[in-house]
């Protein structure tokens, strides 16, 4: 999938931890609600347990037209050919992830404009804006850098930015107006009684949102 094709309104993290059901099950109801972007997070399965979940989530993707990464772990986006991948700060560099996937979507996770400035200067397909708020689901995703944080970020850059970290749905106006192409929130949407009926609403007021925005930019 090329990063142009790729809708970027709502980006769904899986959480095996947080999880009411499976998954494989989650993934399954974001889709169905509309979701364009899947990423697989998992740290605790073995290489071949996670390339077997991956495997599965492929296949949904790809008869829902959606984009699935790999959180930081090449080797499982390669084994399930998986779209693309994203990477931390600290993980694989982002020359040696384009080696691997020449044809991936690789995403960085920034903290700064200078950060977001090198990873798009190095080549990065889209940047994760993180984190916007505090969170809990993430113990390393470091302070928060606010809305102030995500615009400084969406104007440094002319690459997706999806904005990560305590988001609920109420923050989502002003994310926008911040500058993000699109959200993730976890534990907004996983876990819920309906992951579906979450990752609506959240589609839904990204793209009233967006257009308010627009309507607001153009004098409308």
């Amino acid at each position: 999938m090329n990063r142009d094709d790729v809708r970027w309104d709502f980006y769904f993290i899986t959480d095996s931890d947080l999880t009411a059901q499976t998954v494989v099950e989650d993934v399954e109801e974001a889709l169905e609600a509309g979701c364009g972007v899947v990423q697989y997070r998992e740290k605790e399965r073995s290489f071949e347990e996670m390339v077997e979940e991956a495997r599965a989530l492929r296949s949904l993707c790809l008869d829902h037209g959606a984009c699935l990464i790999i959180n930081d772990d090449l080797d499982v986006a390669i084994a399930v050919d998986a779209d693309g991948v994203h990477m931390g700060q600290g993980d694989v560099p982002l020359k040696e992830a384009r080696m691997r996937m020449p044809d991936g979507i690789i995403g960085i996770t920034c903290h700064t404009p200078e950060e977001a400035l090198s990873a798009e200067d190095q080549g990065a397909d889209y940047i994760g804006a993180s984190a916007i708020f505090a969170t809990t689901t993430k113990a390393d995703a470091g302070d928060a850098i606010g809305l102030h944080g995500l615009e400084e970020i969406s104007t440094a850059v002319a690459l997706p930015i999806v904005a990560i970290g305590g988001i609920k749905i109420e923050h989502v106006p002003d994310l926008v107006r911040s500058g993000t192409d699109g959200v993730c929130a976890i534990s907004a949407t996983v876990g819920r009684p309906s992951v579906r009926k979450a990752v609506k609403r959240f589609l839904d007021l990204v793209a009233s949102s967006k257009v308010s925005s627009t309507q607001r930019d153009t004098g409308g």
